[in-house]
C-alpha cells in the first residue's frame, strides 16, 4: 500500500448538531481515512490549516452497518472519524 499524504487522511468535516456544539470547545470533527493514525491525523490538520495547533486527537472506528436488497444481504463501507482538539493560542479553523 501506498503511504498516506496529508490531503489523503482527511475526507470531509462532519456537519452535525453535535459537532457544531463542541466547536465552541475548539473541537473539530472530521471522517478520516481507515487507514490513518493519531500522529498522521495531526500533521494533516496543521499542514491543511495554516496557524493551527494540535492538542490531542481522538479516533472512532464506525463498523459498516447491515443494509437489505431483497434476498441479498451486505454492508455498507466502514468509517473512521476523528475529534481534533486545538490549543486555546491556536487559530480557529473556518469551515464555512
Amino acid at each position: 500500500m501506498a503511504a498516506l499524504e496529508y490531503y489523503d487522511i482527511i475526507l470531509k468535516p462532519v456537519v452535525t448538531e453535535k459537532s457544531m456544539n463542541i466547536m465552541e470547545g475548539k473541537k473539530y470533527t472530521f471522517l478520516v481515512n481507515p487507514e490513518a493514525n493519531k500522529i498522521q491525523i495531526k500533521e494533516a490538520v496543521e499542514k491543511m490549516f495554516e496557524g493551527t495547533k494540535v492538542a490531542k486527537v481522538n479516533t472512532l472506528n464506525a463498523k459498516g452497518t447491515k443494509r437489505r436488497r431483497g434476498m441479498t444481504v451486505g454492508y455498507t463501507a466502514k468509517t473512521k472519524k476523528a475529534i481534533v482538539t486545538l490549543t486555546a493560542d491556536s487559530k480557529d479553523i473556518e469551515l464555512f
